[in-house]
């Protein structure tokens, strides 16, 4: 029975009314059985944007940017990762034209050498490729003692003589066989990285056409064909 606080029973009538009250408040606050099976999930207010609608556009990812075509001889250089590149280098200045009648190969005093001005253009040559960060892969060298010489004061590697580049200025029997030669081992070679032959100016005119000045380079690359074909000039000491 309800009692107030005065310790004295209510009205009978006040008991009834009161328990009806609790009982609607009871069955108000908690589901049926019935009602249970029909629940849904609770719609949001305000609907969440998704990942993609959240996120900055600055932040969504982009396709790689292509690199940009080379323009310049150095700028092919430099994309080397690509492409082959063989830089023919005529060796640096040495005064005079030919060689003396007293030529040897194996003495260099009886030679046509660099000048001292040749040395510094030498050294030249190589500090220009290392400031443009160009990666040599290879570099082959006459026997003569002017282009080794040359490709030695690059510093730019190991320097490995290579017969087919020898001069053939005195001989020309075998220009067609030493430019076939040239020709064929740079197709064997893996199709990327920079290939350095220092050599002489009969042999790149035979090779390219071009006849570069002392320690110029004619920079070429193979077509499609798989012959050489010419990307230009490099005077690499400029």
């Amino acid at each position: 029975m309800l009692r107030p606080l005065n310790n004295k029973p209510l009205p009978y009538w006040l008991q009834w009314w009161s328990v009806g009250l609790l009982g609607l408040a009871l069955t108000g606050c908690s589901p049926s059985q019935s009602d249970r099976s029909v629940l849904r999930p609770m719609t949001p207010a305000l609907a969440l944007p998704t990942l993609a609608q959240a996120a900055p556009a600055d932040l969504a990812l982009s396709p790689a940017v292509p690199r940009p075509a080379p323009v310049t001889v150095w700028e092919h250089l430099q994309q080397a990762d690509e492409q082959l590149y063989v830089v023919l280098l005529r060796h640096a200045i040495a005064p005079g034209t030919g060689d003396p009648a007293s030529f040897r190969l194996d003495d260099c005093a009886t030679q046509r050498n660099l000048s001292a001005a040749g040395r510094s253009q030498a050294q030249q040559i190589g500090a220009a490729f290392r400031q443009r960060d160009i990666s040599v892969v290879q570099v082959l060298s006459s026997q003569w003692c002017r282009c080794l010489e040359t490709a030695e004061l690059m510093a730019l590697g190991p320097v490995e003589p290579y017969p087919p580049l020898n001069s053939f200025f005195r001989d020309r029997s075998t220009a067609t066989q030493q430019t076939s030669q040239v020709q064929a081992y740079v197709r064997n070679q893996p199709n990327r990285g920079v290939l350095v032959m220092v050599t002489h100016q009969v042999n790149i005119t035979a090779l390219t056409g071009i006849l570069p000045g002392s320690g110029q380079a004619v920079v070429v690359a193979l077509n499609d064909e798989g012959e050489l074909a010419q990307v230009g000039l490099l005077d690499a000491g400029q």
